[in-house]
């Protein structure tokens, strides 16, 4: 059995004192546990443990599991949206995808979470739906304005580049024996993250 982190009971008026402190440390334990297990198997009981906070805290600032996935979704298209502007050039997008999942690994893995798990797991599919399709738009927008090739189908393009920036989190293993280096350090997230640029430039080249 794996050792369960001694749970501290919330001091008197914690939640009036300092509740973003206390929604803060939730957030950063939910993230551990959903990468670690997907949604459909992560317990609250074990997201409380590991924050060290009562399990009722959980219902009472999220609603429950549901709500708490639900929030850490919205972080996520948040810092996506960030990264994927768009003013920024696409090879820089697709660099900062690669290093974003350097830096949040935990993230990367519920993302990869999410679509191992059936269909009905994890909430939040509308919102996806409509980010992605706003990236698509974005490449379809790239394409009209000369910065990728015309020929190429937005949709199948941005399944290619998302997969690609995943490439180190979802597929360590193929990783290390096709690269012989170590998929979660700087140096090769770097060294990948750079290739995927030229990549990027070198299709821009051909528009």
């Amino acid at each position: 059995m794996t050792a369960r982190v001694p749970r501290r009971s919330p001091a008197a008026g914690e939640r009036q004192r300092d509740p973003e402190r206390t929604k803060a440390r939730i957030l950063e334990a939910a993230i551990a546990e959903f990468g670690a297990k997907g949604f459909a198997a992560a317990r609250v009981s074990d997201i409380a443990d590991r924050a060290g906070v009562n399990k009722q805290l959980i219902s009472y600032y999220f609603g429950g599991k549901e709500g708490l996935y639900g929030e850490l979704a919205k972080q996520w298209q948040g810092i996506s949206t960030q990264i994927s502007s768009p003013d920024r050039p696409l090879d820089a997008v697709l660099a900062g995808f690669v290093m974003g999942n350097l830096r949040h690994r935990d993230w990367a893995r519920l993302l990869a979470w999410s679509n191992l798990d059936s269909a009905d797991a994890a909430p939040g599919a509308e919102d996806d739906y409509a980010f992605m399709q706003a990236q698509v738009a974005d490449l379809r927008r790239r394409q009209e304005d000369g910065e990728l090739p015309a020929d190429l189908d937005p949709q199948c393009l941005l399944l290619a580049l998302f997969a690609a920036a995943c490439a180190n989190v979802t597929l360590p293993r193929v990783t290390r024996a096709v690269c012989g280096e170590d998929p979660e350090s700087p140096a090769f997230a770097e060294r990948y993250a750079e290739q995927l640029g030229r990549l990027v430039r070198h299709l821009a080249s051909k528009a």
